[in-house]
């Protein structure tokens, strides 16, 4: 159920309500008008029936009263905000920017296609994440008055709940499949995952896992897909909480299957890296970049070869103060099939890429030493730490006397093996790529990171207060939404050098003073624009605001 407010010509406070009808699962529109009884001195209200709603269109299509819709020489009625009645004055140059992204990439599209009876609600609420950052939903009410937006009316909490139930599995799938087909395909996809602690206990998926940010409470996994080149992200899932990053491939690849997305390329973190993992991708065919430890068998004996030679200068990168080569191996692919009983190996081609950096050589060294150092202080008080057991058997000596104690002595040897490969990273590929090609494509997977960053911090994600699995997935969705938003202005300001200049909320701060003026009968006029915010909208890709 949702509300349209407006006044009628006696004054009287009218209401669209919006209301399902379970068993022919249509919606119906009605007019409710508040009144106040003087007799029974409390306010009432009288119920209209309007019509019934469009489910591809939202519209509302005038009905005789009994279900049967009028002839087509009847006034349609449009979802959404009513012309107004009342002279108005908003704030409106921010929201008008999200309004022109939101047309660019599709994503009012979209959200009209899949959700044609909510998606200015679901609009406004982002929108008012965005902007108010941090704020809390009972919030709403005081920026909407105050602010141009696509809804046009006030969203109660009891209203918000309401939308968040409506937003299902069916509908977000459908929304993922829209947003995926518009993305680059011939680009990498970067996949990770994230960690929001809850204080709910009556969560299913909230459980204590290993947390990505040392929180102690209990929280759930959520995994998201990012376009590599466009920013953009057009996937997520949410998991348990203590599900490794490791467990959660199969599923991604199954549900990118089900969205029509069965060839695709991932760059990921070396997380996500295992034998089982990379047989699956092999098995479907998919392209894949992912991060590894250089501790790996395969990996240290294929370095080993090339050891000697590696920091020549034909393997120097400028660009980033690094040496770099790539080696062609080979992969021992096994594909189990319990259906007849045996298993299928095969060689496939695989990509290493090695890197050294100095400086982080340097750091692996100084990290290293101070451990060592801190060891040998818990033996020699006779105050060791069982979890530590097998790194003192790995580079210490120990012996223990009557008159000096326990001395422990480092073992060269050892220290030596192991300071061979600090400074040294290496990435995996089975597509044809330079060093520095894929080096390029996986630093710039920590858009996703960064994008996690924006949603727990800007839209107030850090830790959820929602107690009902329905409200947690319903306020995902939206904040997902705004997430879109929020991704593609940081991609915009990265690309015209304008973090060196302001904030991002700081040019969301100058841009939503820009107002606009509404009046009865007349076009909506729009507030004086400086000459450095019609930049901002350029620098966005977005053509100013002008009077309608």
């Amino acid at each position: 159920m949702c509300y349209a407010i407006h006044n009628d010509e006696e004054g009287d406070m009218a209401a669209i309500i919006y209301q399902k009808d379970k068993r022919s699962n249509i919606t119906y529109a009605y007019e409710s008008i508040s009144y106040w009884d003087k007799e029974k001195q409390q306010s009432r209200a009288k119920r209209k029936l309007v019509g019934r709603v469009d489910q591809q269109t939202g519209e509302i299509v005038p009905t005789d009263g009994r279900g049967r819709k009028k002839k087509e020489s009847d006034v349609v009625i449009k979802c959404g905000p009513i012309p107004t009645k009342t002279v108005t004055r908003s704030f409106y140059g921010a929201t008008y920017l999200f309004d022109a992204i939101g047309e660019k990439i599709g994503i009012i599209a979209d959200l009209k296609h899949c959700f044609p009876a909510q998606y200015k609600q679901i609009l406004s609420i982002a929108y008012y994440l965005i902007l108010e950052e941090n704020n809390p939903l009972f919030r709403f009410e005081k920026w909407s008055i105050l602010h141009k937006h696509p809804y046009g009316q006030i969203i109660t909490s009891q209203r918000s709940s309401e939308l968040f139930a409506a937003i299902t599995e069916e509908k977000k799938n459908e929304f993922f499949r829209l947003q995926g087909k518009r993305r680059n395909e011939k680009e990498f996809w970067a996949y990770d995952t994230t960690s929001i602690s809850s204080f709910s206990e009556h969560l299913r998926q909230v459980q204590y896992g290993n947390n990505k940010e040392n929180d102690r409470l209990p929280q759930f996994n959520l995994a998201m897909v990012f376009g590599e080149s466009s920013n953009l992200p057009f996937y997520y899932r949410k998991l348990a909480g203590n599900i490794p990053d490791s467990k959660t491939i199969r599923n991604l690849l199954a549900d990118l299957d089900v969205l029509g997305f069965s060839k695709v390329k991932l760059v990921m973190d070396r997380g996500f890296y295992s034998e089982a993992n990379v047989n699956s991708l092999y098995k479907d065919h998919l392209k894949f970049l992912i991060a590894v430890k250089t501790s790996l068998t395969f990996v240290r004996n294929e370095l080993d070869k090339i050891y000697d030679g590696f920091r020549s200068f034909d393997c120097y990168s400028e660009k980033y103060e690094l040496y770099a080569k790539t080696v062609t191996t080979e992969w021992n692919y096994q594909l189990e099939r319990p259906y007849k009983g045996d298993t299928i190996k095969d060689k496939r081609r695989l990509y290493i890429h090695y890197y050294y950096n100095i400086d982080k050589a340097a750091d692996d060294e100084k990290s290293f030493d101070r451990n060592l150092i801190e060891l040998r202080r818990e033996l020699e008080t006779g105050k060791p730490v069982a979890e530590h057991e097998k790194a003192y058997k790995k580079y210490f000596t120990i012996k223990t006397t009557p008159v000096r104690g326990t001395k422990a002595t480092i073992n060269e040897q050892a220290v030596a093996k192991a300071k061979r490969y600090f400074g040294f990273f290496s990435l995996i590929s089975n597509e044809t790529m330079d060093a520095i090609t894929a080096l390029d494509i996986y630093r710039n997977k920590d858009v996703v990171e960064k994008a996690f960053g924006n949603l727990k911090e800007r839209l107030n994600m850090r830790r959820t207060l929602v107690s009902s699995e329905q409200s947690l997935d319903g306020k995902l969705f939206v904040e997902f939404i705004a997430l879109i938003y929020l991704s593609y202005i940081k991609k915009k300001m990265q690309d015209a050098g304008l973090f060196g200049k302001c904030t991002m909320q700081g040019l969301l701060d100058k841009l939503d003073v820009i107002e606009c003026f509404e009046e009865p009968g007349h076009a909506v006029r729009v507030g004086e624009i400086l000459e450095k915010q019609k930049e901002l909208y350029a620098a966005m890709d977005i053509r100013p605001p002008v009077s309608l």
